[in-house]
């Protein structure tokens, strides 16, 4: 470490940041099911993801190879501010969408942006197509119709050999199942996203010369990764733990276990052949698999719209802001402090924002809240929306049907057999009776 320069100091510290946005953004994808249906405590969840990811940091170095040495290409003479830039663009991704609650990809808003800052410096050819194509593009595709089939499976598997059983019975059966299949992810998580943060960093020091081409990853390198995406995990990413373990589907035990046991099949399978895949596609994929899988169970497709959406802007976005980032960085000192500072800035204006409805561990398995309303909307609803449309909604909607308010009181309601006295009821005023 004799060697690493101030620039090159600010790149790993900036990756190790980056790791540490990438392990509260991800703690829903190993620990949201698990909460959502009690098995484990918020708290006691994230600390026993955290750990694990610590541990699977050290259990391979493939995928950190994909990154330092077949993204992108070492000898095109990318320099350490190009990799600060395209940090800075996945780690704005990272947090816009950790504000909006979207469970989307941390490994893809980390290669979007390398990709996007390496093209706006050096040029295309320096980003290796079909490692691209074949290592990210290909499976992403595949992974979450992979997990969801799986999970979809194994839910309807799981209902049938608890068939017999109480629905208290088959929850406390599937309790340890659950506990240990989220286990299995966190532990899959750390082998898989830790290691892009070793890549990047390796990738950093090869172009700064500090070490040799296609070299692994050095242990100091893989232990300050695995500490900074475990204490990220250890925050807890409330808002996607929320989304992913209740605004999907509805997720009862066996579906958890399901869920979690095939998104850990998926990524351990995938880290052992260095296919760099997003472990937020993966368990995405499984928890909605789930919801298909079990009699009854609703998915909430327009929940998994967005999300899918944020997957498609993921690569292009990240690479956008890495993209402006690099023009700048490649100006000088005074460029890469400009595009610190600007981070820095944004960051803590989305931090601020979040602490208007802040999420925790004491809310996360709580109904998610409506938006707030700007004043004025609700007159000017009322005012262009015809009574015949507002019932209309609300039929849809499922909410009770009250009558329209008019310049003359309350539109009065057709009788109805047997319920004659109901009007007057609703007019009588309150009385308490004293126990």
């Amino acid at each position: 470490m004799e060697h690493i320069t101030l620039l090159i100091g600010i790149v790993i510290v900036t990756a190790l940041v980056f790791d540490f946005t990438n392990g509260f953004h991800d703690t829903a994808n190993a620990m949201a099911t698990t909460i959502s249906t009690g098995a484990l405590k918020p708290k006691t969840a994230v600390a026993m993801s955290a750990v694990l990811n610590l541990a699977g940091a050290f259990l391979s170095v493939e995928v950190a190879k994909t990154i330092s040495s077949g993204l992108i290409d070492e000898g095109s003479g990318i320099q350490p501010e190009v990799i600060f830039a395209g940090l800075v663009g996945a780690i704005m991704w990272n947090l816009l969408t950790w504000l909006a609650g979207l469970p989307s990809s941390s490994s893809h808003a980390l290669m979007g942006g390398l990709m996007g800052a390496t093209i706006a410096s050096v040029g295309f050819g320096a980003v290796n197509g079909d490692v691209v194509v074949t290592k990210v593009l290909l499976p992403a595709l595949a992974a979450p119709l992979v997990a969801g089939l799986a999970a979809l499976f194994a839910t309807r598997l799981s209902y049938r050999v608890a068939r017999k059983a109480g629905e208290k019975q088959t929850a406390k059966g599937y309790r340890a199942g659950q506990i240990t299949s989220a286990g299995l992810v966190s532990l899959a998580h750390g082998t898989n996203d830790a290691q892009k943060t070793m890549g990047v960093i390796t990738l950093a020091l090869i172009t700064g010369g500090v070490v040799a081409p296609n070299a692994d990853p050095p242990l100091w390198v893989i232990v300050s990764a695995g500490v900074a995406i475990a204490l990220g995990t250890y925050l807890g990413g409330w808002r996607i733990i929320r989304t992913m373990g209740n605004g999907l589907t509805d997720i009862k035990p066996p579906q958890g276990f399901a869920a979690q046991t095939s998104a850990a099949a998926t990524i351990l399978a995938s880290s052992h052949i260095g296919f760099s895949l997003s472990t937020t596609h993966i368990c995405s994929g499984a928890v909605m698999g789930s919801g298909v899988g079990r009699k009854g169970s609703v998915v909430r497709w327009s929940t998994a719209g967005r999300m899918v959406m944020s997957w498609v802007l993921t690569l292009p976005a990240a690479g956008l802001v890495a993209a402006g980032a690099a023009l700048l960085a490649d100006q000088g000192d005074w460029g890469v402090t400009t595009v610190a500072v600007l981070a820095l800035t944004i960051s803590g204006g989305i931090w601020l924002i979040s602490r208007r409805r802040p999420v925790d561990h004491t809310n996360v398995n709580d109904a998610e809240l409506a938006p707030a309303e700007p004043a004025g909307v609700t007159a000017a609803l009322r005012t262009v929306t015809p009574p015949s449309a507002a019932k209309a909604d609300r039929a849809a909607d499922g909410t009770a049907a009250d009558p329209e308010p008019t310049a003359a009181g309350p539109e009065p309601e057709a009788p109805q057999p047997g319920l004659a006295s109901v009007p007057e009821q609703r007019e009588r005023p309150r009385t308490t009776t004293p126990l």
